[in-house]
């Protein structure tokens, strides 16, 4: 029996390639103090947004590799709350470049993650900020049951509309090989092989939904890991639990991209 992925995109059509259905949203969350997640970032086509990201250095913006299409151009707007107010601070900067694994496959959300080359570096302030990342693969796992949280401008519901402002939610980690046998139980024949070493996976009353994609996992004040994907048929279901991109196995890779344009 094949499973159809839900990855965290906003709409099925901006995804026509790929054999997921868009989903994902913070559903069961906060409306989050406007500008408490500096760093969050909106990742939008045509002015629209499609996915989420954060920012890790004045002129870098990590995601999730399914958020853009060969040849698609993409703007991100840095310092907003509410995406439908024009906010004093808030600024749209054009992608100059886009990076993705070269063993990233767009059938299967292996590797989904990706750097943003912004044209211009954003001048940080209060409402523009960095969050941190790993600095080293990580020796040792976060424990099964740590709070983190995500946020996001995604749905707050499966299948309804999407937040004009900045949603966030409380999560646990779940403990990888179970989250492993709940994603692999379809067998070999499914979309998706789960990776313990490259993947990671929540749970709780709240979690991430449809828009929702690209966006960080923070563990205190680290971001360890990008919004990837789903249940296909419900949002934050405790039988296929949201899945995250684990950004500590792709360090080196981070780090390589970031240094060839210094």
């Amino acid at each position: 029996m094949t499973i159809i992925i839900i990855s965290l995109l906003l709409l099925v059509s901006l995804v026509p390639h790929l054999t997921f259905t868009a989903h994902v949203r913070i559903v069961n969350g906060n409306r989050a103090k406007p500008h408490s997640r500096p760093y969050m970032v909106s990742i939008q086509k045509n002015s629209n947004h499609i996915c989420g990201g954060f920012l890790i250095t004045e002129q870098f913006v990590l995601t999730a590799a399914h958020c853009w299409e060969k040849n698609e151009k993409l703007t991100v707007v840095v310092g907003a709350h509410d995406l439908k107010k024009n906010e004093t601070g808030s600024v749209r900067i054009n992608v100059m470049s886009y990076h993705t694994p070269k063993q990233y496959k767009n059938t299967t959300l292996k590797n989904d993650i990706m750097l943003l080359k912004l044209e211009q570096k954003v001048k940080l302030s209060k409402n523009i900020s960095l969050i941190s990342i790993p600095q080293k693969k990580d020796k040792k796992v976060i424990n099964a049951g740590t709070s983190c949280s995500v946020a996001g401008w995604g749905t707050k519901k499966t299948d309804g509309p999407t937040s004009n402002y900045l949603l966030e939610a409380k999560v646990e980690i779940m403990e990888n090989k179970k989250c492993q046998k709940l994603w692999n139980k379809h067998g070999p024949n499914s979309d998706v092989q789960y990776s313990v070493s490259k993947m990671m996976c929540t749970h709780g009353l709240g979690g991430s939904c449809k828009g929702d994609s690209g966006g960080p996992l923070v563990c205190g004040n680290t971001a360890v890991g990008v919004t990837s994907f789903g249940n296909p048929d419900a949002c934050n279901s405790p039988s296929l639990p949201n899945v995250y991109t684990k950004i500590s196995a792709y360090l080196d890779w981070i780090k390589k991209i970031i240094r060839k344009f210094k």
